[in-house]
């Protein structure tokens, strides 16, 4: 599934973020999304989103499907 369209992210997603911080070094992070943050359709570096935790980056993977 591709990361880069908004369409394919949902809430309650189990996905791989980069967070900024990581960006670099490439460090993923794993989580639920809590909430979409881009509000474009597709986004080249993958679509922002903010996990449970609170922690926001841009989806790398989609690990699973709810």
């Amino acid at each position: 599934m591709n990361n880069q369209q908004r369409n394919n992210i949902k809430v309650g997603l189990n996905v791989a973020v980069v967070k900024k911080e990581h960006q670099r070094s490439g460090e993923l992070t794993c989580g639920i999304v809590k909430r979409i943050l881009t509000k474009s359709a597709i986004h080249p570096h993958g679509i922002k989103v903010m996990l449970e935790t609170g922690e926001v980056g841009r989806v790398q993977k989609i690990l699973q499907e709810s």
